[in-house]
């Protein structure tokens, strides 16, 4: 995603090193899970991956909280199984939309 937003954009690329830079890229995909959720009714940033992880990042957890999709107190089990029915979730709907499109 940095790769494809500095091509696109021509700005500098995110340096995740710097807190700034992840704090505008957590800014950044919090804009769009608020224009995504109302039309899809999930969170369209579990696609992003935390940096060499299979997973999503502390700030999808924490904008889940604080969407009330997530306990405050939440398991490490009841994370993951959240994020994965976010990523299904997300495939599914736009799965079905590019079906619907073909035919």
């Amino acid at each position: 995603m940095n790769a494809t937003l500095e091509r696109r954009t021509e700005l500098p690329a995110f340096d995740f090193e710097r807190e700034i830079d992840r704090k505008a890229m957590g800014h950044l995909l919090s804009l769009v899970v608020g224009r995504n959720r109302p039309v899809t009714g999930l969170m369209i940033s579990a696609l992003v991956h935390y940096l060499d992880t299979n997973d999503a990042g502390p700030g999808f957890y924490a904008l889940a909280k604080q969407l009330g999709l997530l306990p405050q107190r939440a398991t490490s089990d009841e994370k993951l199984s959240f994020w994965i029915s976010q990523v299904n979730g997300i495939h599914a709907y736009y799965s079905l939309r590019t079906i619907a499109a073909a035919t």
